[in-house]
Parts: C-alpha cells; sequence; structure tokens
C-alpha cells in the first residue's frame, strides 16, 4: 500500500502499571523534582515581573527599568541550568526530563495568560500561573529522549532512569504498529490518576485510510440528558447516568472524609493515615465514574464514525448550560464537549465528515416536515407539534431530523465544517415559514423573516431535557 493511502495522526496510547512501592516513590521523586523546577521559574519570573511594576510606579522610565526574563521553554531551561547547582544541588539523581517537564509546563502556561490577555487565545480568559504544592497537584513526568521502548514480552515498558516497569495489560496494539514501522513514539508520560500509575506513549501512527460502511448515509446526532444521543434514523441511545447511579457511595465517603483528621495550612498540621485512606477511596470512586462515562463516549463515537459517511451536531454553548443550577450536574456527567471531540478525530481517522450546525440554529423549534419555526417551545412539550403542516413526533427527533437536513445545505471540505447558512440569534414568529432562497441569491440559505431579538439560544433549553 502506498504512503498517499496512508494518513498520519498524532495519537495516544495509555496503559496502566503494576509499581513496586520502590518505583513508586522514584516516581514521585521525579514528579516532585519537576514540580521544584517549575515553582523556581514561576518565583523568578513573578519576582521579575513584581520589581518593574514597582519601578514603574516610582516614575522609572522603561529604558532603565529591570531586564525581563525570558518565557520560552529555552530560555527557561537557561536560567535553570544556571542555577541548578545552587537551588537544587541534588538536581543529578533524577532525569534532566524531569525538569524539563515543569519548566515546559510554566512555558505554556505564561503563554497562554499573555495571549488571553491580548486577544489571540479565544474561550474563557486564562489566569496567571500559580505555584503547585506537593498536595493538590497531580504527579506527572514526561521523558522526551532516552531509552523509550516496549520490551518484546508487551508487559513491561523502560523508561530513562526509572529502569523496567511492569504493565497492567498487554501492550500488544501499540507493539504490533511499532514492529510494522506504523507508529514511532514521541514522549512517554507517567501520571497518576485515581490512585493508579498510568503511562501514556504519544506516537506518530500512519493510519490507513478508512470508508465508513455507509459513505453517503447522513445522520443528525442531538445530544441531551433524558436520551444521551437521538440519531435522525430513530435510533435512541440511552443516558447511563453513571454519576448519578455512585451518588450514594460518593455521598458516603465524602462524609467518612469530612469527620476525619485533615491537614491544615495555618498550623502546618499532617493529615491523619485515615483521612490519606478516606481520600484515596474518594478519588478511586470519581475515577470508576470518569472511566466509565470514558469507555461510553468511545463505544458511541467510534460506532458512528464507522457507520455514516456525514454527521451533523450542535455547537452546544456547555459553558452557559453549566450556569443551570437544576441541570449543571446532568449536563456535565452527559460530557457533550467530550462526544464532539472524539466525532471530529474520528471522523477523520475514518474518512468521515463532521458538519457542526450553528450555535443559534433552531433545531428543536423547526419543524422537520414543512419548515415552520416556532417562537417559543416549552421545556414540558415533549412532542413537536406543527401548527402549519399538523406533523407531531418526539421534539428530539425532530430536532435531529433538522440537523441531518442541514448537511445538504452546507458546503466544504475537511473533517470538520461550520455550518455555512448563516444562522442568527433570531427566531420568527409562531407560523411563519423559514423560507430558503434559491441557491445564487445574496440571501441563500436564510429565513425570510426578521424574530425578535434577545433569545435564548434554543438548543440551551431543549438539550437539557
Amino acid at each position: 500500500m502506498g504512503q498517499r493511502d496512508r494518513l498520519s495522526v498524532i495519537q495516544a496510547y495509555r496503559f496502566a502499571l503494576d509499581l513496586t512501592p520502590a518505583q513508586q516513590r522514584e516516581v514521585l521523586a521525579h514528579a516532585g523534582a519537576a514540580r521544584k523546577a517549575y515553582n523556581w521559574a514561576l518565583a523568578r519570573v513573578k519576582a521579575v515581573m513584581d520589581q518593574r511594576a514597582a519601578e514603574r510606579s516610582y516614575g522609572i522610565s522603561e529604558d532603565q527599568l529591570t531586564p525581563t526574563v525570558g518565557w520560552s521553554l529555552p530560555a527557561l531551561r537557561r536560567s535553570w541550568n544556571e542555577a541548578k547547582d545552587e537551588v537544587a544541588p541534588w538536581w543529578r539523581d533524577y532525569s534532566k526530563e524531569a525538569y524539563n517537564t515543569g519548566l515546559d509546563a510554566l512555558a505554556r502556561g505564561l503563554n497562554n495568560w499573555a495571549d488571553s490577555r491580548s486577544g489571540k487565545r479565544a474561550g474563557r480568559r486564562v489566569g496567571f500561573p500559580r505555584f503547585k504544592s506537593r498536595r493538590r497537584c497531580t504527579p506527572s513526568v514526561r521523558f522526551t529522549t532516552g531509552a523509550i521502548r516496549i520490551e518484546p514480552d508487551r508487559k513491561h515498558v523502560v523508561l530513562p532512569r526509572l529502569g523496567r516497569l511492569k504493565l497492567h495489560e498487554s501492550a500488544r496494539k501499540l507493539a504490533r504498529r511499532l514492529e510494522a514501522g506504523t507508529a514511532r513514539i514521541l514522549s512517554a508520560t507517567v501520571r497518576r490518576d485515581g490512585g493508579r500509575w498510568y503511562v501514556s506513549f504519544t506516537c506518530q501512527v500512519q493510519r490507513v485510510e478508512r470508508t465508513p460502511a455507509r459513505p453517503s448515509a447522513t445522520v443528525g446526532v442531538d445530544l441531551g440528558v433524558r436520551h444521551l444521543a437521538v440519531l435522525s434514523t430513530g435510533d435512541l441511545v440511552p443516558n447511563p447516568r453513571h454519576l448519578d447511579a455512585a451518588l450514594r457511595k460518593l455521598r458516603r465517603v465524602s462524609r467518612g472524609l469530612s469527620r476525619k483528621t485533615g491537614p491544615d495550612r495555618r498550623t502546618r498540621r499532617d493529615p491523619s493515615k485515615r483521612w490519606e485512606r478516606a481520600r484515596g477511596q474518594l478519588g478511586r470512586a470519581h475515577a470508576r465514574v470518569g472511566n466509565l462515562r470514558r469507555d461510553g463516549l468511545h463505544k458511541l463515537t467510534t460506532r458512528l464514525a464507522t457507520t455514516y459517511g456525514t454527521l451533523v451536531v450542535e455547537d452546544l454553548n456547555v459553558a452557559g448550560m453549566l450556569r443551570n443550577r437544576r441541570l449543571a450536574r446532568r449536563i456535565a456527567d452527559a460530557g457533550f464537549a467530550e462526544t464532539r471531540r472524539q466525532l471530529a478525530y474520528k471522523t477523520q481517522w475514518y474518512g468521515g465528515h463532521l458538519v457542526v450546525a450553528d450555535r443559534w440554529y433552531p433545531s428543536s423549534k423547526t419543524c422537520s416536515g414543512c419548515g415552520a419555526v416556532r417562537t417559543k417551545l416549552a421545556l414540558s412539550e415533549r412532542t413537536y407539534t406543527c401548527t402549519t403542516c399538523g406533523l407531531a413526533l418526539d421534539r428530539d427527533l425532530n430536532a435531529a431530523r433538522n440537523l441531518a437536513a442541514l448537511a445538504a445545505t452546507v458546503a466544504g471540505s475537511g473533517p470538520e465544517t461550520r455550518n455555512g447558512r448563516g444562522a442568527d440569534r433570531k427566531t420568527p414568529p409562531a407560523g411563519l415559514v423559514a423560507v430558503k432562497r434559491q441557491p445564487g441569491t445574496a440571501t441563500a440559505g436564510k429565513t425570510g423573516t426578521v424574530p425578535p431579538q434577545g433569545r435564548t439560544p434554543d438548543h440551551v433549553l431543549t438539550s437539557a431535557t
């Protein structure tokens, strides 16, 4: 098979580890070295910034201020190498990659903060990096150079300075690609999550270009809480609600944790052993919920990406939906953003096409039969009834069919295409039909009505029920 028949992607393979107590202490020590480099560099950057701010308040000109320090990774690494003998005389006991892990995290955090302030970074405002605590931060260390390989038995991995580590599961999926020459390891990250240690290999993989089982089929996917997903074909994907199922145990463990002697920063009191065990039990309970949710979403998105050639989803305002205190917990448990993220890259893997409907597209208020748009649709109305043509069907199924029909009006290429119909934040009055202009006109793809402004997006209300 030629090179043109393969797709180069960056893919991660994560495996659970079975570490001995000595290996756990060694990994924690490497994570502590990364935290030391991070905190030292952050303190240095803050000291210079505070000094320059104080000098400006005294009226000192800009050319006479204290020189700035570089925020890039090479600049931070040079500063660390100059001061490491004094700051950390034990630096030779650990891999250089540990210190590079902390410095790289700080460089990315500072760049994200600067880009967010200047407007280069979209989305929620990013705060200034904070110091890392031994108790609050997640221990993690990343290796990019040195001996990184999987043993021939596929049950052990070798990492720099850590040596040979036993896997809890077989690494045959990655080993087969490495042996065939279709994958190359770029880095390996050891991280503790939910009381268990994992190793994640970031690889450059040459994937064979594939075609979905039904390449010409289009399906609309309406995400919600009552049903995790409603497809335009009529299929209903039930919502397992893993968090609700585990709430009883989580409340019991949290109550037990609150009754034990925990750490106190004011008096420098150390936590008790029972508090540590209770905290580990609570972390494992939350990790189980996350693993169950992740497994279900992966199975759903893989099935959709390998079956249908075109998928249509909504651009949900998840952050805004989470402000609803009555539905925030169940919306977060459903994982809307994670579903779309997985669909974005899996459609690229399997040769599909993802269309993202505009955030203000009234998918639930529009009749899938005649195109009429209702002004209001209460949450209690679980059945959509059209006053123009008399169509009556489930509101989520109606929304999914509208999303599927939207794909025919969108022109684009690539794994993900935005809705090109020019939808706005306006909803036409009840009873008016949304008439599509003929192709080639100046308003092709837009509705012919001017609705009142300031209305809540339809999917913010309907997708959460």
